[in-house]
């Protein structure tokens, strides 16, 4: 390793995270370089060590609870580790830059999209006024952002997540830095947005020369973008080669763990029964009221006349990109929103019901969100959670009830014991196990499953299929699946959906449309999810 042709290099770092008298070390030994304008993916699953060795590049880590006890991070001649906070700023932001995986957390809600890159742009460059504000709009040009003198003035909230995430690229880029670390920055995108951020970072790599570390567990996006992989488990990196030779010969058991971890299979073959759900002309539009009166001049229409009938034991896969009524179209259906047209649920018409005539019925149609931790209450224990239901539509004794919640915990693969534990004590996958379990203890026969794959890592991603397949084969369950993920689609549904702007742009049979797409929308999006590795 020689300083001429790497411009950065990890030897040996290790990470602690001290709380109180317990010592957790979560990074061991780790050594990297990254060349000038290499691209080096840092890949594994959550809690591997990802992010927290990019972050100690710029020593973002929450010191003093976290300590390098080990190794150095040397950087033009100077190991960053040791560097005195002033002499850090100057590089911070400025030569080594970072973008976060959400920007709406990272961007400030309270300022605009000028002041926050202007700043960027007076602390490091004394630009100020006037020739900041034209080096802004120059950012935001170069990142793709339309119409860019348009946004100067807008706020985080009023762009969509690709917008904002091309805000924060700008941000990292303003002082061209010679080091871009990219923190998943296309996890919670569509495929679609995916694909426009990642030939924006290549493009803009190639322009500027600079080097990228990316974190990533999307080794479909790493295989299109890096030159090397360093493959990260527990803390340790378990291999490390060109992005070639990982792909095509991995050496460690984890790696080739990881590669065949895309969900897989197709949906469960048993024959479709009678109707359980149909829709006719289901709208939902929201008016757009304006004026001291606030009359109503026009409607968003989230969800605009679709159609479908949905066989019991089936899985109804809706795909679209966000904004295009995915989430709408499911509330509607359990009548948590409000909406016209037609929904029949069991033969039963649902759409003329109060909501206390539709209350018996919510047993029978139960909802997964998809941030488990945000839908589990931090407050209640697992048996609680789990038994809510039980006690709500009072299903049983206390004891039939405690029966129940175990028997749908050992279901879903948990220990039983845990439904004295809470939420927080729990990974992301066996959370969102514990709001399925909360589901399924109502014997329900629909389940809404709303994106509840999209925050896992891939291969959590795949038990979650796995079992949301097993369960539907042994109770003749019936999904309605929304997502932006077509791996999982195709994994588990018998029917596919195709929603744009609110509206049905192809539906039909999900090995048909996976085979040969009709609608031009669909095959961006097929293409987009599948994307082939670069040349």
């Amino acid at each position: 390793m020689t300083e001429s042709t790497n411009l950065i290099e990890v030897r040996d770092l290790a990470v602690e995270f001290v709380t109180g008298s317990l010592r957790q070390r979560v990074v061991e030994g780790v050594s990297f370089a990254i060349k000038r304008g290499e691209t080096l993916a840092l890949v594994g699953e959550s809690g591997s060590g990802k992010s927290v060795t990019a972050h100690s590049i710029l020593r973002l880590l929450p010191y003093p609870q976290a300590q390098h006890p080990s190794g150095s991070i040397h950087y033009a001649g100077q190991d960053l580790l040791k560097l005195s906070e002033n002499k850090l700023r100057a590089i911070r932001g400025n030569r080594i830059a970072m973008v976060f995986q959400e920007p709406m957390t990272s961007l400030n809600p309270l300022h605009s999209i000028e002041k926050q890159i202007n700043e960027v742009l007076a602390l490091h460059k004394g630009l100020t006024g006037k020739a900041a504000t034209a080096r802004t709009l120059e950012l935001l040009e170069l990142v793709g952002i339309p119409e860019p003198h348009k946004r100067l003035k807008a706020y985080p909230h009023e762009l969509s997540g690709g917008q904002r995430q091309r805000v924060m690229i700008a941000m990292a880029l303003a002082n061209e830095p010679e080091l871009l670390i990219a923190d998943e920055p296309t996890t919670a995108l569509d495929v679609t947005v995916q694909l426009k951020i990642l030939e924006l970072l290549k493009d803009l790599q190639a322009r500027l020369g600079m080097a990228m570390l990316l974190i990533s567990h999307d080794l479909n996006l790493v295989r299109r973008i890096a030159h090397r992989v360093c493959v990260m488990q527990r803390g340790h990196i378990v291999e490390q080669a060109s992005c070639d030779q990982l792909f095509h010969a991995p050496q460690h058991p984890y790696t080739r763990e990881l590669l065949g971890a895309e969900p897989s299979g197709g949906p469960v073959d048993q024959p479709a029964g009678k109707p359980l759900l149909e829709v006719k002309d289901l709208r939902v539009w929201f008016p757009i009221k304006k004026g001291l009166l606030r009359r109503t001049v026009d409607h968003v229409k989230a969800v605009d006349g679709i159609n479908f009938s949905l066989p019991q034991g089936h899985t109804l896969g809706i795909v679209g990109e966000s904004g295009s009524g995915k989430s709408t179209l499911g509330l509607a259906i359990l009548r948590l929103l409000g909406s016209q047209g037609g929904i029949r649920f069991q033969g039963q018409a649902l759409d003329g019901l109060s909501q206390q005539e539709v209350r018996p019925l919510r047993r029978q149609m139960q909802v997964v969100f998809q941030d488990p931790f945000g839908s589990l209450s931090p407050r209640m224990s697992v048996g609680q959670i789990v038994g809510e239901g039980l006690q709500i539509h009072r299903m049983g004794s206390a004891a039939e009830q405690e029966q129940a919640i175990i028997a749908a915990l050992v279901e879903v693969g948990l220990d039983p014991d845990t439904r004295h534990r809470y939420p927080h004590e729990f990974s992301g996958g066996q959370r969102q196990r514990i709001a399925i379990a909360r589901a399924l203890v109502l014997k329900p026969a629909l389940i809404l499953l709303d994106e509840p794959t999209s925050a896992l890592d891939r291969t959590v991603q795949r038990q979650v299929v796995e079992l949301l397949r097993s369960l539907q084969a042994k109770y003749n369950l019936t999904y309605l699946f929304i997502s932006h993920d077509l791996a999982v689609i195709r994994a588990l549904s018998h029917q596919v959906m195709v929603v744009k702007q609110g509206k049905v742009v192809e539906q039909g049979a999900a090995a048909s449309v996976f085979a040969a797409p009709q609608d031009i929308y669909t095959q961006q999006l097929l293409e987009a999810a599948f994307m082939a590795p670069a040349d």
